[in-house]
């Protein structure tokens, strides 16, 4: 449906089974709209209803679209797809947030920001209105690692009353059908560099006499995957970083001999453990630079001319040239363990001197063979990737 250059709002409001509610939600948008004279509508998402929310809602004064896809996330979608206002406030059917106070959200659209959040812990949560593990653990914590890994200035990425251009987010190409919506809409919106900006916002006491929708550990899962999946360095690159600069160290100080902390003694075995997160924390770097390049051809991350044209200068030969060194390396010393110990006649030797060249080159062995065959699969990725272009 194409926007109505006559109508500046659309109240979209998602609805599964809301019967108890969605009248009231309905009724205090409308009344909102009157009392500010805003040319507008309001519009009922519903996600396959089987109580009277539709007939209420409609009953109400809601032009109510029926969403086929299951989900909250695909609920909103189709309600901002059908919305014909140039702005758009979304809110859930629940009664816990206020249809008749949205005039912060419509001043601050109106001066010209692309995206008004509603934050819930500025403006108050009502007692029974927020579980205890939600207000104190769940939305913080996946707020601040929105916060970190996107450098989002939203400090409650998961309130689910917020107000935006609808151009502007239909631009950004939303796909989440659940609970992960509310974060994707931020985590774009941030990478787009919309201008955001949040306003207190109360949440009350649902009126609902079920149990929500929401499903605490497993949409905040979903919550949090989501963020991972769309940060490659912070899922990839810096803990690969982290394995791959500790494991190194750890092998150049236990190659030289035991190593005493205190009353513990890190040995051979402590040297083992540091090959693997040497090589591990290779192959996340690794997939750090492939995942990135992916995100970017599939649209998932905005294209970074900085970054594009740093890996534009990694050519084939300059990976092999890294690979075939390593690879090397680990060969000398591999070969210069065999002489020694074909001077005791290929007999019997002390696991724990042997094994402190042996573990440093079998590390290096790898590392450059996964190198090697990592320029070529970086080399079939960039290959689509300018085909895209």
């Amino acid at each position: 449906m194409t926007k109505d250059a006559g109508l500046e709002l659309s109240i979209v409001i998602p609805c599964l089974n809301e019967a108890r509610t969605v009248g009231t939600c309905v009724r205090k948008a409308r009344d909102f709209l009157v009392r500010r004279g805003i040319a507008g509508e309001v519009i009922v998402a519903d996600n396959g209803s089987t109580d009277d929310s539709e007939a209420l809602a409609r009953a109400a004064g809601a032009t109510v679209v029926a969403v086929a896809t299951p989900g909250y996330g695909a609920a909103i979608i189709g309600g901002i797809e059908a919305a014909r206002g140039r702005f758009v406030i979304m809110g859930d059917a629940d009664d816990s947030y206020d249809f008749a106070a949205l005039d912060v959200f419509v001043d601050r659209l109106r001066a010209g920001h692309d995206l008004v959040m509603g934050n819930r812990f500025l403006g108050g949560i009502a007692a029974g209105a927020m579980p205890w593990h939600h207000k104190y653990v769940g939305n913080p914590v996946l707020s601040k690692v929105g916060r970190l890994f996107f450098a989002s200035p939203v400090r409650d990425f998961h309130c689910g009353l917020r107000g935006f251009k609808r151009d502007a987010v239909l631009a950004l190409g939303l796909s989440s059908h659940g609970m992960e919506l509310a974060s994707e809409m931020v985590v774009k919106a941030t990478l787009a560099k919309l201008d955001i900006t949040e306003v207190p916002t109360t949440l009350s006491k649902d009126g609902r006499n079920r149990a929500p929708h929401l499903r605490s550990f497993r949409d905040g899962w979903r919550h949090l995957r989501f963020l991972l999946l769309h940060s490659p360095q912070w899922l990839f690159f810096y803990p690969g970083i982290a394995l791959f600069v500790l494991g190194w160290i750890g092998q150049a100080l236990l190659a030289m001999g035991p190593l005493r902390l205190g009353h513990v003694v890190l040995d051979i075995h402590s040297l083992l453990y540091a090959g693997a997160a040497s090589v591990l924390g290779l192959q996340l770097v690794v997939f750090s630079v492939l995942a990135h390049l992916l995100a970017i051809q599939k649209g998932l991350l905005p294209e970074l001319p900085a970054y594009l044209a740093w890996v534009e200068e990694i050519s084939l030969e300059m990976v092999l040239v890294v690979g075939v060194v390593s690879f090397v390396a680990g060969a000398f010393i591999t070969i210069w363990a065999v002489s020694g110990w074909a001077l005791t006649g290929f007999r019997g030797l002390d696991p724990t001197q042997v094994m402190r060249a042996a573990i440093p080159a079998s590390t290096l062995l790898t590392s450059g063979a996964e190198v090697s065959f990592a320029a070529f699969m970086l080399s079939l990725v960039r290959i689509d990737a300018k085909r895209d272009r």
